[in-house]
């Protein structure tokens, strides 16, 4: 017999560096969730995705036993470090802070392929593209 679902939880913690403090204690400790177990083992399975932000969901069970889903790193994060820069434009129609190429752009679709609502990797790239360009991100030919 299936488990029954007591809450679903969604997170965007920094990969290898959950920690029992908010935003990750409070949210899971409501529902009897081990905190201490649950950093241990999101730390592990991304800590070959450091430096990213990962959006994470986590099922808790009425047995306050839980799976964890882990998501790609948002499409802002990818295209800030493929373009190298810190932070997206305050005015991206005006001023624009960084250049990606076609080829990185298709990456950053490829990668991203499973969390977005589409199969083809022509209407992925022109999501990223969108994002892109709302960051002051130019693509280049």
């Amino acid at each position: 017999m299936a488990k029954e679902v007591k809450a679903v939880v969604k997170l965007q913690i920094q990969a290898a560096k959950a920690n029992p403090a908010p935003p990750v204690g409070p949210a899971l400790a409501q529902h009897g969730v081990n905190i201490a177990e649950f950093c241990q083992k999101f730390n592990e399975a991304t800590k070959a995705q450091a430096g990213f932000v990962i959006p994470v969901e986590v099922t808790i069970f009425k047995d306050r036993t839980y799976t964890l889903k882990l998501r790609k790193p948002p499409a802002s994060e990818l295209l800030k470090k493929a373009a190298g820069i810190e932070k997206g434009s305050g005015q991206p129609n005006k001023t624009k802070v960084g250049k990606i190429t076609k080829a990185q752009l298709e990456e950053i679709a490829k990668t991203k392929m499973e969390d977005l609502n589409t199969d083809s990797l022509e209407a992925a790239m022109r999501l990223i593209g969108g994002t892109a360009r709302n960051m002051g991100i130019e693509i280049a030919e």
